[in-house]
């Protein structure tokens, strides 16, 4: 039996599957992720962790946990942990590739047609009882159909978004594969980021970026705040260099109130929730626990980081 510490609770009953193969499951109780001095002694005698991209894996916390041999990280992207010192320590690493692709994609279309057509600023003007009448030139926004998409990041995400363009008969093109960013910048309507959060990638749309595409264009994040330069941001939408932005990910998460890009006029900022489906979430629990299960059990992981 290894003991295995879980940094938040989980949609569905995969965690029971950890309990039914004698393993003793200790979970956060809390609903906001254990602070890095808790995760370390909670980790003191962990040989597994489940753990969420909130959650920092670096030296300092595997120091303090001299008996873990597995992390099932419920994310795809594992930005949050150093994966080069778990390979060095010999501590196998998991993800929970594929099962979230759809949702993700359907979020990244869901705030591309927010954005365009202004969605969230027409709710509001409802709700705050500024709708008084039919406005033939009240909340303008942009077409869909048939404009320019640009992917920055096509892979499997990526791609599903490009496959529901099709449905708008949108014109879309993708970093990497034959159009370099510069063009795709230029060309495009909508700049939908999909990469991963690597050094490369870290802060990879700034200014000069923003300077390169249209006034009326709208950029679209559902990968990492950080790929993103946030204050650039800010004064792309303040000045109009951009039409707008709408992103589910920030740097850090949460905002804090009062954040400056929080009062970037054409703006719209969700929690997170690119793989908020109840089916796509509770798949990735039980990858999670799968990729956990195998470890402890000394057998290759289903779906491993490295």
């Amino acid at each position: 039996m290894a003991r295995v510490f879980v940094t938040r609770k989980l949609p569905g009953s995969a965690l029971d599957r950890l309990a039914a193969a004698d393993h003793g499951v200790e979970l956060w109780p809390g609903d906001l992720p254990p602070e890095p001095t808790e995760l370390r002694e909670r980790l003191a005698d962990a040989e597994g962790l489940l753990c969420l991209l909130t959650d920092r894996v670096d030296a300092e916390l595997l120091d303090a946990a001299p008996r873990l041999r597995a992390i099932a990280n419920l994310a795809v992207g594992t930005d949050n942990i150093d994966l080069a010192e778990c390979e060095r320590r010999g501590i196998r690493v998991g993800n929970t590739p594929g099962v979230l692709t759809e949702a993700t994609a359907d979020l990244a279309f869901a705030l591309i047609l927010a954005g365009a057509r202004r969605l969230l600023e027409a709710a509001d003007a409802v709700r705050g009882g500024e709708w008084h009448t039919w406005e033939p030139r009240g909340w303008l926004g942009q077409d869909v159909h048939g404009a320019t998409l640009g992917i920055i990041g096509p892979g499997k995400i990526g791609r599903a978004v490009a496959k529901r363009a099709e449905g708008f008969e949108m014109t879309v093109i993708q970093a990497g594969r034959g159009t370099p960013l510069r063009a795709l910048l230029t060309e495009s309507d909508f700049v939908s980021l999909h990469c991963p959060l690597t050094d490369a990638t870290r802060g990879l749309i700034g200014a000069p970026e923003f300077e390169l595409m249209k006034p009326t264009a709208i950029l679209v994040n559902t990968a990492r705040g950080e790929i993103i330069d946030q204050e650039a941001l800010r004064v792309a939408l303040v000045d109009g260099t951009i039409g707008g932005a709408a992103i589910d990910v920030t740097d850090p998460e949460p905002l804090p109130a009062g954040h400056p890009l929080l009062a970037a006029p054409n703006l719209t900022v969700l929690p997170h929730i690119g793989s908020a489906s109840v089916a796509a979430r509770e798949a990735m629990a039980e990858l999670a626990v799968e990729n956990l299960l195998a470890a402890l059990a000394g057998e290759p992981m289903p779906n491993p980081v490295r």
